[in-house]
């Protein structure tokens, strides 16, 4: 075991909760608001393709906000969470938005988020995004390696592959199977047991 202070960063998203672009998609019909990071590794494309679905079907905030209102994190997300707290420090590092993920954060009994914010119009159109610090998850694992943590990192989707690069410990948690067959290098685990079991040598 390290002798510095463990810290664990996870993703939200595919981890703790489940897609959010993917719940809005099939409560409003618009399937092609269902492609995410692990179907565009690169991000502003990504983004793009979705302010432009946005705005040709009118979807504002207020309507994704009240899908997110009714999402739950995943089965078995909050006792997890509720376990890695009490014996480590941990934060969440997010490619989603405050004004997204903050019923969610309540949910999940308010972990520390660092994530992105939306331009938002006066009508409710969200008119553009802005990154909190481009390639925020790796940085914030260096940072957090610069001050003499030992970090872990969990993640699912190509978005993650730089934060799990950059840790001490990377893993990918329930990522689909051609992120598993370009990141050999990273353990897998499909459930919170046995993600406890191999966190257990650590924390």
């Amino acid at each position: 075991m390290s002798k510095k202070p463990v810290i664990v960063a996870m993703d939200l998203e595919g981890v703790l909760i489940p897609e959010i672009w993917i719940q809005v998609a099939e409560k409003t019909g618009i399937a092609s608001l269902r492609l995410t990071t692990r179907d565009i590794a690169d991000y502003d494309e990504l983004m793009q393709h979705r302010l432009k679905i946005l705005s040709r079907n009118k979807l504002t905030l207020p309507k994704i906000q009240r899908v997110i209102n009714k999402m739950s994190p995943l089965p078995g997300a909050v006792a997890y969470l509720d376990w890695l707290r009490n014996r480590v420090q941990c934060l969440i590092l997010s490619d989603t938005y405050y004004e997204f993920a903050a019923p969610l954060m309540k949910k999940l009994k308010f972990p520390i988020l660092f994530c992105n914010s939306l331009q938002i119009q006066n009508n409710g159109q969200i008119s553009n995004y802005f990154l909190r610090l481009k390639d925020g998850k790796r940085r914030t694992v260096a940072a957090l390696k610069k001050l003499n943590f030992f970090v872990i990192a969990i993640g699912d989707s190509y978005n993650d592959t730089t934060m799990l690069a950059e840790a001490d410990r990377g893993i990918l948690f329930r990522p689909p199977l051609k992120v598993i067959r370009e990141f050999p290098q990273y353990p897998v685990f499909t459930n919170y047991l046995a993600l406890k079991n191999d966190l257990l040598k650590y924390v």
